[in-house]
């Protein structure tokens, strides 16, 4: 709620509705402050309808210019932080310049609105979606408010899924081919996989799966990258011997995944990979990384 200039009170309290507010599901959404609310959830193509209700404070007259209510989705880059791209910007007009003495109800509506992005939160990017309304005053400065939803866009199963076979080796020492029974996972999918030693000269302490997440902002020299280790989980503790075979199986369900996001309105990508790590006795650590598809499989009734 924005503040009269000069510190009094609001002169009038807004309050945002959904129509089927009751009935749609509602999901966490962090704030900026740090704070987690629970708010609507939303895909593409969906209509947002519900109501605004403008309340004067008691003894008060609101006079404006002029009501709105604004469908805004949005991205923020955190090194330019409170600078907002829209890519997508509705506008409905709700009341013409007057006067409001008591509470008055406002109905909305945004049809099979176009929502091709999903809510997302990350270390240097939020793309977000809002409801603005805004009374237009002159003098005393405009009143806006804001509410959050939360969108999510779902796929189906996609039709080609190739597995991912990979030999990594050091000449003379070490070769090893290891294998993912696909390369497109779903949200709440299992990696399952093998690992085959075919030859093993250097002594191999531990060997370690992670899952990476590659958050890439901004473009050119301005290009932001940053990696987080969201999972690690251990293959094996020891040294393994030719022809020794190592299964995977790594449940995706327990870790904070989103769907891969690529060039997201050329202003950023999310990207997943799976990076295998050994370590031998001298505490070498040697690396190979796989790129991987996330998606968020449509859920069925």
């Amino acid at each position: 709620m924005n503040y009269i200039i000069g510190a009094f009170k609001p002169a009038c309290n807004i309050s945002v509705a959904f129509s089927d507010g009751k009935s749609r599901k509602q999901v966490p959404l962090k704030k900026e402050n740090g704070q987690t609310i629970m708010v609507p959830l939303f895909q593409s193509q969906e209509n947002i309808a519900g109501k605004i209700s403008i309340e004067p404070v008691s003894g008060k007259k609101v006079e404006h210019n002029g009501i709105k209510v604004e469908l805004l989705g949005q991205i923020e880059m955190y090194f330019d932080k409170g600078n907002f791209y829209d890519f997508t910007s509705l506008v409905r007009e709700l009341d013409v310049p007057g006067e409001i003495y008591e509470r008055k109800t406002f109905p909305f509506e945004f049809s099979t609105v176009e929502m091709p992005y999903e809510t997302y939160n990350g270390v240097n990017v939020r793309l977000r979606y809002v409801l603005k309304v805004t009374i237009t005053r002159g003098y005393a400065g405009s009143i806006t408010e804001y509410q959050d939803f939360v969108v999510r866009n779902y796929s189906p199963a996609p039709s080609i899924n190739n597995s991912i076979k990979m030999e990594v080796g050091i000449e003379d020492c070490l070769h090893i081919e290891f294998e993912y029974n696909k390369s497109k996972y779903h949200l709440k999918d299992v990696i399952i996989g093998k690992i085959y030693f075919l030859l093993v000269r250097i002594k191999i302490k531990n060997m370690d799966l992670e899952i990476r997440r590659r958050e890439s902002t901004g473009s050119g020299a301005n290009t932001h990258v940053e990696t987080e280790t969201l999972a690690k989980f251990e293959l094996m503790d020891g040294a393994p011997v030719r022809g020794e075979s190592i299964p995977i199986r790594l449940f995706l369900s327990p870790y904070e995944l989103t769907p891969t996001y690529r060039n997201i309105n050329n202003k950023f990508s999310v990207k997943y990979y799976l990076n295998l790590v050994l370590v031998d006795e001298e505490d070498r650590r040697y690396f190979k990384q796989q790129e991987i598809t996330i998606y968020r499989l449509q859920e069925t009734s």
